[in-house]
């Protein structure tokens, strides 16, 4: 009796003590995101890592633009060398494949090339059985039209990004309806009016990526892969992007894969935090119930911007993504998520305007929309629900009557979430993602959270950048500047900290962090910024 007592007891304690040991190594979550963009890179881990998980990044040299056809051969060296004492890895192949995602757009890595390094997951999983492996990818997007001296497409898009968008558009509608006689002469006069050269590059760098996805895919379907996202990026409802999602849905769909372990939706910059979110939530054992509202009117129905499907589909698949349930009823949700959506469906893009003469002014009256969303914001608030804010009105930049509106109520630090930046997918995964595991985070971690929401997105994207990049207007470069500096930053980097201070100072309390802020564009643009806190707490 007192032997069975003693070996149970010996077990337990032994066992008790692997855990500690084993939990003291394998609470780590890798993480390789596909560009050093702050909001991509470092913001995301900010929020992961206010919970007290720690995340295991790479240099971040090995993420930037520079080098990065060298890139891929780095990474996979330094996944392999950390994946050992890591729990859970979320990465994204496009770094691990082209060295980043603006790389996946340009790069010159052969067929052959692509298909060793999209092995090597399946060396990882051999030597790793026990990590689990979340991954992301992108399907290649297909722009509007180009912008000369965007860093983001090859040269040549700048003069024939318009057309190919168009070619690709009726492409793809041609094999899901019929073209009509115009159509079809349109299509032929695209075809001999893009050089073949041209049309050649652009289509043979998609191919071998989707060749690619596919295997990605594969993995995914035999296990080598836990969880995959293929995500599309700036992308509309006809187009070479959605003809290429279409033909992997069908390729994904023959082989029963179901969405606890594949999606594809619009979106790709907010899948760092969603799957960071997902692998917390495994690793805790929680699946958090969500209830999603929109604004009234058109809501949940609207198809943003840069998106090929509506707001609400793209929010019921980021919660799944996140691990996360929907749910109707919000008396049966741990989070209530708040979609700030324009009334007749539109997306406003005050703030993403080109430099110009004419003096930014923001619009800081409510519309009858605006005010019934702070007002719905504000009920659930003081009826005690966790709540977070989607803002997608606009195309990337806060909604600045809503902003003014949940200031004067003061409801700015009494939510759990906020996002207004670039697409309305990664505002609303970001938002979502944060609002799930705000739960886990003290009162300051969140709020410093929600600053840096408020000082990017809301300071910076929905006023600064437009009154700053008006400035480079009158400047000899003019609109160029914008995409790309050459003797501008200096300027421009002084001049965004001037109004970031200035606006912290009047509409933020005074955390002692807000002192002596610091902004650099370090993609050499106007586009997004790296805000460096001053003197912490």
């Amino acid at each position: 009796m007192y032997k069975k007592i003693f070996l149970m007891l010996t077990a337990l304690i032994f066992c008790a003590m692997s855990t500690t040991s084993e939990g003291a190594v394998r609470t780590k979550i890798l993480f390789i995101p596909h560009d050093d963009r702050p909001v991509s890179c470092q913001q995301t881990a900010e929020i992961a890592r206010a919970i007290g998980i720690e995340i295991i990044m790479p240099p971040v040299e090995l993420l930037g633009l520079n080098g990065a056809d060298e890139h891929p051969d780095q990474l996979w060296q330094w996944f392999k060398e950390n994946a050992k004492s890591a729990r859970a890895a979320v990465v994204a192949s496009d770094s691990l494949l082209y060295g980043g995602l603006i790389p996946s757009r340009k790069h010159e890595f052969s067929q052959e090339k692509l298909s060793a390094f999209v092995e090597n997951f399946k060396t990882i999983r051999e030597e790793n059985p026990e990590m689990k492996l979340y991954v992301f990818a992108s399907l290649m997007r297909t722009p509007m039209q180009g912008t000369k001296g965007d860093i983001e497409e090859p040269d040549y898009y700048a003069e024939y990004g318009a057309n190919i968008f168009n070619y690709t558009a009726l492409t793809d509608k041609s094999e899901t309806s019929k073209l009509t006689t115009d159509e079809k002469n349109y299509l032929q006069y695209l075809k001999d009016n893009i050089p073949a050269e041209i049309l050649n590059d652009w289509m043979s760098r998609r191919t071998k990526n989707f060749s690619a996805t596919k295997k990605l895919i594969d993995f995914t379907n035999t296990g080598t892969i836990d969880y995959l996202i293929i995500g599309r990026d700036d992308n509309a409802p006809l187009s070479q992007t959605h003809k290429e999602n279409r033909e992997l849905l069908s390729y994904a769909n023959k082989k029963n894969l179901s969405k606890e372990k594949f999606q594809s939706l619009a979106g790709i910059d907010e899948f760092n935090l969603l799957l960071l979110t997902r692998a917390i939530n495994e690793m805790r054992g929680k699946v958090p119930k969500v209830n999603v509202q929109f604004n009234k009117g058109t809501g949940g129905k609207t198809v943003p911007a840069f998106s090929d499907e509506p707001i609400k589909d793209s929010i019921e698949d980021e919660i799944i993504i996140a691990g996360g349930k929907s749910v109707k009823n919000p008396n049966d949700a741990d989070f209530i998520l708040l979609v700030n959506t324009d009334i007749n469906g539109e997306t406003l893009w005050a703030h993403n305007q080109p430099p110009s003469d004419k003096p930014f002014v923001p619009n800081l009256i409510p519309s009858e929309s605006t005010s019934f969303f702070a007002n719905l914001a504000e009920i659930y608030i003081l009826k005690g629900y966790k709540v977070g804010i989607a803002d997608v009105n606009y195309c990337n930049g806060s909604d600045n009557a809503l902003m003014k509106i949940l200031h004067d109520k003061n409801l700015l630090f009494k939510i759990q979430s906020y996002a207004g930046w670039n697409t309305a997918t990664n505002s609303t995964g970001f938002a979502l993602s944060t609002g799930i595991l705000s739960k886990y985070m003290m009162k300051d971690a969140k709020n410093k959270l929600l600053v840096r929401r408020y000082l990017d997105d809301w300071a910076f994207q929905a006023n600064i950048r437009s009154i700053v990049g008006n400035e480079l207007f009158y400047m000899p470069r003019g609109v160029i500047a914008y995409f790309q500096f050459d003797g501008e930053r200096e300027y421009v980097e002084k001049r965004e900290t001037e109004l970031l201070q200035r606006f912290a100072d009047e509409i933020l309390p005074p955390y002692r962090y807000l002192r002596g802020l610091k902004v650099s564009n370090t993609w050499n643009r106007m586009f997004e910024v790296q805000i460096e806190f001053g003197a912490d707490e």
